[in-house]
């Protein structure tokens, strides 16, 4: 078993899946876009550091106001 866990947020990937550091399956893309794009570093493990495909904090807003607009 492969095993790497990241020393920057904790998330880790078991035979090269992606795991979230709560050990809830995972997506890279939205790791990225989440955590690594913002608060990565050169110690940041995620190949996919960088990519914009995934959610991110003001995606998962914007989804949260249409689904319950203010009156």
């Amino acid at each position: 078993m492969n095993t790497k866990t990241c020393p920057k947020c904790g998330a880790s990937w078991i035979n090269n899946q992606h795991f979230w550091a709560t050990g809830k399956l995972g997506n890279e893309d939205d790791l990225a876009g989440l955590v690594c794009n913002e608060l990565g570093d050169d110690t940041c493990i995620n190949p996919k550091r960088g990519s914009e495909l995934g959610t991110t904090w003001e995606k998962r807003l914007l989804e949260l106001e249409q689904d319950h607009p203010c009156s």
